[in-house]
């Protein structure tokens, strides 16, 4: 791994700025932190991206203000466009009406768009810019969702919007992604014993995050569209770009939240453990009222997901490769590949490189079809089982997280193993050398979109398009 050496060995003179800081002019307003609007069906919100001291954000806050909306509402959003380029909102994990999408033509400087948005699916969802995404939703342009169809056994509900910040405005970042070099820290006190239920959604470019509160337990209840079929008691969350996760935690004790990873080393060729400080939750002596021990000891099982198993002997329908083109270094990157990426293992190298000389693919070997070529069709009400491979003997392997838009999905098999814990998403990540079957339930009519939520993969090429007739 040592003869990887040679990729940081030079110090990378910015090509452009590819990313436009806006302005720091102390007459812009400081961002607002999240303020929580309660939506009922038929409501109407007029949200506004303008700018901020630094950044963007929605209605002057950021992230935007945090929507608590009742499953099978729908509501208006009157949007006006007041940043210094064209951006639409994407309605992430909503299984909106195609029209309303946020994929629509931008929209301009000045200009104002009504989203239509119906709410089918209880979960945690995000709403951001699909635009110039690494700048954007980089600088501000994110809000959270919140879709409840009853009231949790908990004595607190928090949404944590994580978000590794970059203050570096050079450089492609073709490569990896965009990964942020400080975080926002987050505060929380409570009585001892209570047990608060975080929703979380990864809203950075490109880091994933392996996730702990000390040594607590975390009860993961949740993810994406929907409950798992088995809640499950685990030491911590592992959440890719895009994801969401709804996990219980119950507090004796203070402790940290932390990122903790395999931090990989490319300069020395090895691993090493890493360990981010993203907040603390601090408990006071006072006991929590009501006690809800005994609730979180309890596991609970669903089963309506269980009929979907049938599709695991189901012929594949659709295959894709997760691959990568270079074009001008490609000395640059021969040699071992290491199947994984969590962190910034090569940022001189990384921060060179522009979609002029990576090109990230989605394939389809049956066609030999490429990126926006592909061009696959179905019938609305049907369900779809789809082999997404992940080559890992490329020239830059590492894991990506793939979204759909506007449908769900179920990871049923991971390298032909059966997935024994179901649940509703929209956004997977496969990891380097793995085939995942995913099942697409295609019940949303529409052109849409399936890329990698890694932003600056995106715009390297890493989208296709299908189409439910």
């Amino acid at each position: 791994m040592r003869l990887l050496a040679h990729r940081d060995l030079f110090t990378v003179m910015p090509r452009a700025m590819d990313m436009t800081t806006p302005s720091r002019d102390p007459a812009l307003p400081e961002p607002q932190p999240s303020s929580i609007l309660s939506l009922h069906d038929g409501d109407t919100l007029s949200l506004v991206a303008g700018l901020v001291r630094g950044g963007y954000g929605y209605n002057g806050q950021y992230p935007g203000p945090r929507l608590l909306v009742m499953r099978g509402s729908t509501v208006f959003v009157h949007f006006e466009n007041r940043i210094d380029q064209p951006t639409t909102i994407h309605w992430h994990g909503v299984r909106v009406d195609n029209a309303y999408d946020g994929t629509e033509d931008p929209v301009p400087v000045g200009g104002t768009f009504t989203y239509r948005v119906h709410f089918p699916d209880a979960g945690v969802f995000w709403y951001h810019s699909h635009v110039n995404e690494s700048e954007q939703v980089g600088l501000g342009l994110l809000g959270n969702i919140i879709v409840t169809d009853s009231a949790p056994r908990v004595n607190q509900q928090v949404a944590l919007a994580i978000q590794d910040i970059s203050i570096d405005p050079y450089g492609g970042h073709a490569l990896m992604g965009r990964f942020g070099d400080s975080f926002p820290h987050y505060s929380l006190s409570i009585h001892r014993g209570a047990v608060v239920r975080f929703l979380v959604t990864n809203a950075s470019n490109a880091r994933t995050y392996n996730l702990s509160f000390g040594d607590a337990p975390i009860k993961i209840v949740a993810s994406d569209l929907g409950a798992f079929e088995h809640e499950t008691i685990v030491p911590s969350v592992l959440i890719a770009p895009a994801e969401r996760y709804t996990i219980d935690v119950r507090f004796t004790k203070s402790v940290v939240l932390t990122n903790r990873v395999q931090a990989l080393n490319h300069w020395l060729g090895v691993f090493a453990p890493e360990v981010d400080t993203l907040g603390a939750v601090r408990v006071d002596s006072a006991p929590a009222v009501p006690d809800y021990a005994a609730s979180f000891g309890r596991l609970e099982h669903r089963y309506e997901l269980a009929a979907y198993r049938q599709y695991l002997d189901r012929p594949v329908d659709h295959r894709l490769n997760l691959e990568m083109r270079l074009a001008t270094i490609s000395n640059m990157l021969t040699g071992a590949s290491v199947p994984v990426e969590v962190n910034d293992g090569m940022p001189a190298m990384n921060r060179m490189m522009t979609p002029r000389d990576v090109t990230w693919i989605l394939r389809d070997p049956d066609t030999g079809a490429e990126n926006m070529d592909i061009q696959w069709r179905f019938k609305a009400g049907t369900v779809a089982k789809v082999r997404i491979y992940n080559d890992a003997i490329g020239p830059h392997p590492m894991a990506h997280p793939i979204h759909v838009h506007g449908q769900r999905m179920l990871l049923l098999s991971r390298n032909g193993v059966p997935n024994d814990n179901l649940v509703w998403k929209d956004t997977i990540l496969i990891p380097a050398g793995e085939a995942d079957d995913i099942l697409l339930d295609l019940s949303n009519p529409g052109r849409w979109m399936l890329h990698c939520h890694i932003a600056e993969h995106r715009a390297a090429g890493m989208m296709m398009m299908f189409t439910v007739d």
